[in-house]
């Protein structure tokens, strides 16, 4: 017989008292960041990698109620390696690249996220966040100039000329801590924004859907599966993901008349799930039901105050583009951080996060909205044209690319700034405003992958032509051809690789500016741009 489960906590955490609460007047941090999950995480192990000490608040005191986000993209698992966790999150996961979508029994769609070999991470990963989140306090934990601190919830903010004044109730009594800056990753029902009086625009749709985590043996392939008006869900829309430890996430669409509550309970939610899986045995161990939003803050930048991932955004979870465009608000900003507060660069640099976030909000919001309007159709003639282009998807190739079922998370193309606009012209997926391709290349030690190569800091690739060439000062200087050797010329493909060309890098490994041949004064003027010097 299938019954629920009794949810699990995966990780449990002691609340700690703080010197600061004993100190007479309110401590002084670089940086406090409200929130520990993925987000807040991932953004102070960055900081204490480039030796940027942070304070992390969080209200809770544990980890694992629900796996929650589930899909983690390329995009992420390359910043997950270069923080030190992407072997570990690749091994617990499930490896995917391949999805399905059907209309009724038949299949009309198919798609391959990653067909290009020569990538060191995978197309997308399927791993619970409780995973995630676990390994990185882990890694948090390693790393000393973290300060994490349970169940330290923040009731007020408090903006000051040069500083913002937190106040945290703690189980012992409240405290005032005060912080150059405040990152505010404390996700869709953020207090900190609540604190400042900030709302979302945007809009909340209506439909209902319900998410179940079940249990259970199957041999069902390793893709994601959706589905259209299925024999089992008659008129609505069904979802199937395969997580690690036999567990398989599956989403219903219930319609916006549902009633959250009643759905949730056993009795509603296991005879749908029965309909889906037949006979196969199973046990629950999540559910939830939920409605959403797309919608954004106006300005992520609120003086020292600044929002990252949900408590900045809100997306629909149709295309993974949640927790994957958090995670990448935080390598975004982060260099930027480091740079104002080392000295190296004004403040008003982190104005570009602002911009290009809010771009990749943008995009995320547009994507997820038109996911959300094929999937779940508000009017009749919207419905009658839905079915129409999946009735002509496995005859047509147009009819195939109107099919959306939720458009993938990738990485943004930022159109920036800090970008030097090319002089000649490039060909190659490497382009001017996204991330760098990988390639696999080798070095003195055998192969390499070029991402595994990459530091936190700006970088410049020159493809050798001769005599290596000086560089500004502080700028690290990889030579393709002599440090790494592109024996497949995979990197000469993806990057329109010639002899002398020279690429720059930022700290989060987007290309922000190339040439032919090499110039030392131009890469001197394309580094003060990437770091908001040049006027």
């Amino acid at each position: 017989m299938n019954r629920p489960a009794a949810n699990k906590t995966v990780y449990q955490f002691g609340y700690r008292r703080s010197a600061d609460q004993d100190a007479a007047k309110p401590a002084r941090r670089p940086v406090v960041i409200v929130g520990a999950g993925p987000v807040g995480l991932t953004a102070a192990i960055d900081l204490a990698k480039r030796g940027i000490p942070a304070v992390i608040l969080d209200d809770a005191d544990r980890i694992g109620e629900g796996s929650r986000a589930i899909c983690f993209s390329k995009r992420s698992l390359e910043i997950m390696d270069r923080l030190g966790l992407g072997d570990r999150l690749v091994e617990k996961g499930v490896v995917w690249q391949l999805g399905k979508v059907f209309l009724g029994e038949h299949q009309v769609y198919s798609f391959d996220l990653l067909p290009e070999t020569g990538h060191r991470m995978p197309a997308f990963i399927n791993l619970q966040q409780y995973y995630l989140e676990g390994y990185l306090v882990e890694r948090a934990v390693e790393l000393p100039l973290i300060d994490l601190r349970w169940r330290n919830r923040v009731t007020a903010v408090g903006k000051h000329d040069g500083f913002v004044r937190l106040t945290i109730e703690t189980p012992e009594g409240q405290y005032e801590l005060d912080t150059d800056w405040c990152l505010a990753c404390d996700g869709a029902r953020s207090k900190v924004r609540d604190c400042l009086g900030l709302k979302f625009e945007g809009h909340t749709f209506e439909e209902r859907f319900l998410i179940a985590d079940v249990k259970m043996s199957a041999e069902y392939p390793t893709e994601r599966w959706f589905w259209f008006d299925p024999p089992f869900h008659s008129g609505q829309s069904a979802l199937l993901h395969r997580q690690p430890d036999n567990v398989w996430r599956i989403d219903l669409q219930l319609g916006p008349d549902a009633d959250p509550e009643e759905e949730k309970k056993p009795e509603r939610v296991l005879p749908r799930l029965e309909r889906m899986l037949g006979e196969r045995k199973f046990e629950l161990e999540w559910v939830s039901v939920y409605r959403f939003n797309c919608a954004r803050l106006k300005k992520f930048l609120h003086g020292r105050v600044i929002f990252v991932g949900d408590s900045a955004h809100q997306v629909s979870p149709f295309g993974a583009r949640g927790a994957n465009s958090g995670i990448q608000d935080a390598e975004n900003l982060v260099w930027k951080l480091a740079l104002v507060l080392n000295g190296e660069a004004p403040e008003s640099l982190l104005e570009s996060y602002d911009l290009e976030r809010g771009q990749a909000a943008d995009e995320n919001i547009g994507h997820s909205t038109r996911s959300t309007d094929f999937i779940a159709p508000r009017t009749k003639q919207e419905r009658v044209l839905r079915n129409a282009v999946l009735q002509l998807a496995p005859h047509a190739a147009f009819a195939r690319r109107m099919v959306n079922s939720g458009r993938l998370s990738v990485a943004s193309e930022y159109d920036s700034p800090l970008t030097t606009p090319d002089r000649e012209d490039f060909g190659g997926s490497a382009r001017l405003g996204l991330p760098v391709p990988d390639a696999p290349l080798e070095d003195s030690g055998g192969k390499r992958f070029l991402l595994q190569t990459l530091t936190e800091d700006f970088q410049l690739l020159y493809v050798k032509d001769g005599a290596r060439p000086n560089v500004p000062e502080g700028l690290r200087m990889t030579a393709i051809g002599e440090d790494l050797i592109d024996r497949e010329g995979i990197f000469t493909q993806r990057f329109d690789a010639t002899p002398g060309a020279a690429y720059l890098l930022r700290p989060d490994h987007h290309l922000c500016a190339r040439m032919r041949s090499y110039n030392g004064n131009r890469i001197r003027d394309a580094l003060a741009r990437a770091k908001g010097l040049a006027k």
